[in-house]
C-alpha cells in the first residue's frame, strides 16, 4: 500500500514537471522562424484601436459597441486562400489569428456568447475557413485568445478594465468556466494546433491547453514575447517578437505610418541574429481584403526571402548577433554561417564590396556565395566576372562580392545581400557580461548600477560600463522610442562586479539599464533591466 502511494506521488511529479512546451515541439518553431500575425475584430469597420477603445468609454459608447458593430461585420471580400498563398510565398512559417481580442467577439461559431461572427451578416465560421486555407499550404496554425473579456463583463455588471483586481476568469469561478467552454471549442474542433498567444493572465489556462493538446506550443503565456520592440541582446531560449507593420495592430485607414519594407527586412535579420522568432501583424480591412500598403510590404519580403529564405529558416545564432551593420545566423547543426550586409545601399549591379569579417575564420574547406547568385554573370555586363573570393589572415576574413542579380528594372536594390560561408570556425570568444541590478537610494537620488563579468573574451583588457535610457510605453512594452545613453567606462582586467552611481534622474519614472562590455573587436551587452526612480 504504502508502494502504491508512493509510486503515485511519483507520477503526479512526473506529469506536473511535463506542464510546459514539449522541447521538440519548441525547436520547430525555432526553426520556423517567421510567424504571420493577424489582428481582426468587430471593430474593424472603425479603423481604430482594436477592443481598448472600451475602456474608460461611455455607457452609451459601450452599449453601441456592443449592439451596433456586429450588425457592421459582412467582410464579404474575405478569400483566406489568398492570403495564405501570399504567405506562403513571403516564407511565413506559421500564423496566428486573433479567435478573440479583449473586447471578447468570437471570430469562430460558438455557443458560449452571442457575441460572435456567427450573430453578424457574414454569418461564417471565418476561423474554419482561415485554418483550412493556411493549412492547405502547409502554414502551421496558432491562435491568439485573450482571456480579458470586456464584453463578458458587461454583462455581469463589471466596470471594463485591464490589469486591475477582479476583472480576470482567475477571480472570477463563472468566468473561469466560460473561458475554459471558450478554449474547448478552439482546441477541439479545428484539428491540431501548433501555437498559441494567452494576451492576458494564463495561470491555470495553459493547463488546460495543453490537457486538450499535449502538444501545443504556447507562446505568450509561457515564454518571452517582446511586443512592438527588439530586445538589445539575445534572450535565454525560445522567444517571439511581436510587431505591427505601422502603428496599429488592426488596419487604420487614416493617420498612419508605415514602417519599409526595407525597415521590416532589418527586424527579421535582427531577431533571428537574436535567437527569436518574428511574428509579423497585418490588420485586414473590413470587407476581407488585405490593404494594399500591407501586401505591397508582404511582397517585397516575398522577393528577399525568395532569394534568402535559408539564412532565416533553421537558424540559429553565431557566436556573437553582428559586426557593425553586418549580422550573423547559424545554419542549425552545421558550421554554416550566413553574413546579412545591411546599410550597403546604393549598391550598384555588377559592382564589388569588400568587408572584414572578424569573428569567422575559414578553414580548407570553406566556400563563399552570394545567395540567389551563380556567381559567374552579370547580366549585359560580359566584361564583369562577379566571382566571390576572401582571404584570411590575422586581422580576419576578407570578402569580396558582387551584386549580380537584378531584382529590379532600375537595378537599385535596397535591401539586404547575405553572404554563405561554409565549413567556418569562431575566429574570438566574445566576452560575457551580466546586469546584476540597480539600488536606489532616495535620501541622495542616486542609483547604483551594478554588473558583473564573467569572460574577457582572451584578451587582457576589456571596458566595461552600462547605458541606460527612460522607459516609455505602457503595461504593453508597446513603445521603446527613447535612444540609450552611455555612460562613462572604466577599464578592466579580470573578472568580477563593476557599478557605477547615476544621478540626475527624474522622480517617479521609470529607466531602462544594460551593462555593456567593449572588446576590441566587439560590444556585447547585458540583459536589459528596470527600476524606478522614487
Amino acid at each position: 500500500m504504502i508502494r502504491r502511494i508512493v509510486c503515485g506521488l511519483a507520477l503526479s511529479a512526473i506529469l506536473f514537471a511535463q506542464r510546459t512546451n514539449d522541447a521538440a515541439a519548441v525547436e520547430l518553431f525555432r526553426n520556423r522562424g517567421l510567424g504571420l500575425f493577424i489582428h481582426w475584430s468587430v471593430d474593424a469597420p472603425l479603423g481604430g484601436v482594436i477592443s481598448h477603445s472600451l475602456v474608460g468609454a461611455s455607457p452609451d459608447y459601450v452599449q453601441r459597441f456592443f449592439s451596433v458593430l456586429p450588425g457592421q461585420f459582412n467582410p464579404d471580400h474575405f478569400q483566406p486562400e489568398t492570403w495564405a498563398a501570399l504567405a506562403k510565398l513571403a516564407g511565413f512559417e506559421y500564423v496566428v489569428f486573433t479567435t478573440k481580442h479583449h473586447a471578447g467577439f468570437c471570430m469562430w461559431e460558438t455557443a458560449t456568447t452571442p457575441f460572435s461572427v456567427g450573430h453578424t451578416p457574414y454569418a461564417k465560421d471565418l476561423t474554419r475557413q482561415l485554418v483550412d486555407a493556411f493549412r492547405k499550404q502547409g502554414i502551421a496554425i496558432g491562435f491568439y485568445f485573450s482571456p480579458d473579456d470586456f464584453w463578458w463583463l458587461h454583462q455581469h455588471g463589471i466596470t471594463i478594465n485591464r490589469h486591475v483586481k477582479g476583472v480576470y476568469p482567475q477571480e472570477i469561478p463563472e468566468f473561469m468556466d466560460y473561458t475554459k467552454r471558450q478554449l474547448r471549442e478552439l482546441l477541439t474542433r479545428y484539428g491540431k494546433i501548433d501555437y498559441f498567444f494567452f494576451d492576458g493572465p494564463a495561470e491555470q489556462l495553459t493547463d488546460f491547453a495543453w490537457s486538450l493538446q499535449p502538444g501545443l506550443v504556447i507562446t505568450r503565456g509561457v515564454m518571452e514575447t517582446p511586443e512592438q520592440y527588439t530586445p538589445g541582446v539575445p534572450l535565454k531560449g525560445a522567444w517571439e517578437g511581436n510587431l505591427t507593420m505601422g502603428t496599429e495592430w488592426p488596419w487604420k485607414p487614416t493617420n498612419e505610418v508605415y514602417k519599409s519594407g526595407t525597415q521590416l527586412i532589418e527586424i527579421l535579420i535582427e531577431t533571428r541574429a537574436k535567437g527569436g522568432n518574428l511574428l509579423l501583424n497585418i490588420g485586414p480591412k473590413p470587407d476581407g481584403e488585405i490593404a494594399i500598403e500591407q501586401e505591397s510590404r508582404l511582397r517585397e519580403i516575398a522577393l528577399w526571402n525568395f532569394v534568402n529564405g535559408e539564412a532565416i529558416k533553421n537558424v540559429r545564432p553565431w557566436v556573437i548577433t553582428n559586426e557593425n551593420d553586418v549580422w550573423f545566423t547559424r545554419q542549425k547543426d552545421s558550421n554554416t554561417v550566413y553574413a546579412f550586409l545591411t546599410k550597403m545601399s546604393p549598391w550598384r549591379l555588377g559592382e564589388p564590396k569588400t568587408i572584414t569579417l572578424r569573428s569567422v575564420r575559414s578553414t580548407a574547406a570553406t566556400k563563399v556565395t552570394v545567395l540567389g547568385q551563380s556567381d559567374e554573370l552579370v547580366e549585359y555586363r560580359p566584361e564583369v566576372k562577379p566571382k566571390t573570393t576572401w582571404k584570411q589572415d590575422e586581422a580576419g576574413l576578407h570578402i569580396t562580392a558582387y551584386r549580380a542579380q537584378r531584382l529590379y528594372t532600375d537595378r537599385r536594390w535596397p535591401n539586404p545581400v547575405v553572404l554563405k560561408i561554409t565549413n567556418v570556425q569562431p575566429a574570438l570568444t566574445p566576452p560575457e557580461v551580466v546586469t546584476s541590478s540597480a539600488d536606489w537610494n532616495a535620501a541622495t537620488g542616486i542609483a547604483t548600477l551594478k554588473g558583473r563579468l564573467d569572460s574577457l573574451g582572451n584578451v587582457k583588457e576589456v571596458e566595461v560600463g552600462f547605458q541606460y535610457r527612460e522607459k516609455k510605453g505602457g503595461t504593453d512594452l508597446s513603445e521603446r522610442t527613447e535612444p540609450w545613453s552611455d555612460l562613462p567606462g572604466a577599464a578592466k582586467a579580470s573578472t568580477g562586479e563593476f557599478a557605477y552611481s547615476l544621478s540626475g534622474l527624474q522622480s517617479g519614472r521609470p529607466y531602462e539599464y544594460r551593462a555593456r562590455v567593449r572588446h576590441p573587436l566587439i560590444t556585447m551587452y547585458g540583459e536589459e533591466k528596470t527600476f524606478r526612480a522614487r
